[in-house]
């Protein structure tokens, strides 16, 4: 896979992280600190979780030649955090992710880069893991705002994005 075929993958995953912000501001803000769903993350841990160790970290190891993702910080980073304040981090993680991504070649895509999660794998199938877990991740958020008693947006509204993850035409 060459640094063509990434950008058009790029362009997919910037939509659908669009609709995945519209997901954690439908969930509501006294939900964040809670467990919706019992034995799971809260809201703001699957964000952080998500935009952090999964994303940003996924994608920036990608340019860096190396995965470097603590989940083991992510429950202290999300204890107390409101929904502005998990919303603020999902923004920053995406833009770090953008740029990283902005920098890498078809060099870093064939490199086999090393994470601790006891694997390696060529660079560009970490744009594959990236988003399959931003689309598993993003089902759960999904179900959250559903045992909040809320509806999630629809899964394909891509037009209703905020304008940096609306198509491009």
């Amino acid at each position: 896979m060459d640094r063509k075929a990434i950008e058009g993958l790029w362009d997919q995953i910037r939509q659908k992280y669009g609709i995945y912000l519209r997901v954690l501001e439908a969930i509501p803000a006294e939900r964040y600190q809670t467990h919706p769903v019992p034995d799971m993350r809260t809201p703001a841990e699957l964000a952080v979780h998500t935009s952090g160790s999964v994303f940003r970290d996924l994608a920036v190891g990608v340019a860096q030649g190396e995965v470097k993702a603590d989940e083991s910080a992510e429950a202290g980073l999300a204890a107390g955090m409101t929904k502005e304040q998990v919303l603020e981090y999902a923004r920053a993680c995406w833009e770090e992710a953008d740029a990283a991504v902005a920098g890498i070649g078809d060099a870093e895509l064939s490199a086999i880069v090393p994470t601790p999660w006891d694997t390696s794998f060529p660079g560009w199938v970490g744009f594959f893991i990236l988003n399959d877990e931003l689309l598993h991740h993003r089902g759960q958020l999904y179900a959250y705002c559903r045992a909040c008693g809320v509806a999630p947006p629809s899964m394909w509204g891509f037009a209703d994005n905020e304008p940096g993850f609306r198509p491009a035409r």
